[in-house]
């Protein structure tokens, strides 16, 4: 059986345009939150490089991690600690989620010094 001529021409105009489309929708949906983090003083670039601080932001990680029922959002949270503050930030799925990664930080420091800037994912 023979192949219309046009249908490979009409086929690859169909899929280059298609590319073409493809960057203009990531670049919609893509999220931006620079305006929201430029208002916080805490940031994960301004972490304490101290030992006891750079130790403590990898025992909360690992106790957060260890939770395998957690979201890959709530995996993902920032930890970021100074002179032995903990700053949680980040989504999580749910509020359940957010007291569970709380007490994983708790469960390496006092409650006193977490502060929990988590936000549930709407």
């Amino acid at each position: 059986m023979k192949m219309p001529r046009t249908l490979p021409s009409k086929f690859a105009v169909t899929v280059f345009a298609g590319c073409l489309a493809l960057p203009l929708v990531h670049a919609q949906n893509a999220p931006d939150n620079t305006r929201q983090n430029k208002n916080e003083s805490v940031h994960a670039d301004r972490q304490s490089n101290a030992k006891s601080d750079v130790q403590i932001t990898a025992n909360v990680r690992k106790a957060i991690m260890a939770d395998k029922d957690l979201s890959t959002y709530a995996h993902n949270v920032k930890v970021i600690t100074k002179d032995g503050q903990v700053t949680l930030k980040g989504p999580v799925q749910s509020e359940e989620e957010k007291d569970k990664v709380f007490a994983a930080a708790t469960s390496v420091v006092d409650s006193g010094k977490v502060v929990n800037q988590l936000t549930v994912k709407q």
